[in-house]
């Protein structure tokens, strides 16, 4: 597919154009391309670089991307393009979201393609993920629009660095986020991602407040970083008070990679303790991932406790929340709601990961 038109910018005084789509603001002379490299000044208009472009397609297990209130057992198409908005050292998906190289997205697939092969395989939704959807958003809203004609879910895996008004438009077309609050303090955003805390925090509260899109937040601890007990109940208070205490928290498990191979793996006595303080400051729902922890993975209720879904790692191994036709769930014991989507659990999908090989359109 051809570069296609980008939204979100507009001419300098001073013959750059700017581009509104992230606090990144990239200001771009001719051919130049924005700090995300797939936003690229051609003449005097800006091109997304990837439209309908991939570094390849999967479908897993909800769970996975991380969601555990979002149609709990279901499976999602995955996909992601390349490149990213944020520079961080730990990433772990680097070599997809730091690509320079278009040439390896070999995939490619129109919107109405993906929303096609995603219900012939059974999934119930599809998931931007693997890079973050914000930076390729022309090509992810044309997706859940197509999804949506066919009756799929769209989920955003993000790390909700976005401008204002972009972001109504994004989120208007999501049913759900996983959102990464990478840490909570400026310190660690700008030293170790390249960003800022406070336009993460300002999206977090967008979605709480001002959309229907069913959110939940994933931040991966990272020895000696961001996992002191201080700045984790910091955080969580924040979420209690800003966010409200139903939404589901995951704490999940660094490894050594990128331009971090010199960080020891966090410990799971790490997540457990992260945890506690999460659930000592009143939060419903806090799992922990990366982990074989059937605790730190099962979805109690917060009325009566008893356990409604129990996890390893990504596999559901039971599911007992009561559903309705409008995808609310209750607790078969006590009657408490359960906040989610939620629809009839047939098994689950496990773990597994399964490659898709999409034919050209």
């Amino acid at each position: 597919m051809s570069p296609h038109p980008a939204r979100w910018w507009h001419p300098l005084d001073d013959g750059r154009i700017q581009c509104d789509l992230c606090p990144r603001d990239c200001r771009l002379h001719e051919g130049q391309r924005g700090m995300c490299f797939v936003r690229q000044r051609v003449g005097d208009a800006m091109l997304l670089t990837t439209y309908g472009r991939s570094s390849g397609f999967c479908i897993d297990p909800i769970e996975k991307k991380p969601l555990n209130h979002f149609f709990p057992g279901s499976s999602v198409l995955s996909f992601g393009t390349a490149g990213c908005n944020l520079a961080c050292k730990f990433c772990q998906n680097w070599d997809i979201s730091k690509s320079r190289e278009m040439d390896r997205l070999l995939d490619v697939a129109s919107p109405e393609r993906i929303a096609e092969a995603a219900q012939a395989s059974g999934a119930s939704s599809v998931a931007f993920t693997y890079n973050d959807p914000v930076i390729f958003a022309e090509y992810a809203m044309d997706t859940a629009d197509a999804c949506h004609a066919l009756g799929l879910h769209s989920v955003a895996v993000t790390a909700g660095y976005m401008h204002a008004t972009p972001r109504g438009e994004f989120y208007a077309r999501m049913d759900a986020a996983n959102v990464d609050l990478k840490g909570f303090t400026e310190r660690f955003y700008f030293q170790q991602t390249g960003a800022h805390l406070a336009p993460v925090l300002d999206t977090l509260q967008y979605l709480r407040h001002e959309t229907d899109c069913w959110f939940e937040i994933t931040t991966l601890l990272i020895p000696g970083l961001n996992d002191s007990s201080a700045e984790i109940d910091a955080m969580t208070r924040w979420i209690a008070e800003r966010l409200g205490l139903d939404v589901p928290l995951h704490f999940t498990a660094f490894h050594p990679d990128y331009k971090m191979l010199d960080v020891a793996p966090t410990p799971p006595a790490t997540l457990t303790r992260a945890r506690a303080i999460a659930l000592g400051n009143g939060l419903h729902h806090v799992y922990t991932g990366n982990v074989h922890d059937i605790e730190g993975g099962t979805t109690f209720c917060p009325t009566c406790h008893e356990a409604l879904v129990q996890r390893d790692w990504y596999a559901v191994l039971s599911c007992r929340i009561e559903t309705c036709g409008d995808a609310r769930g209750t607790c078969p014991h006590c009657g408490t709601p359960i906040a989610g989507r939620f629809g009839a659990f047939t098994g689950g999908f496990g773990r597994r990961r399964i490659p898709v090989r999409m034919a050209v359109h």
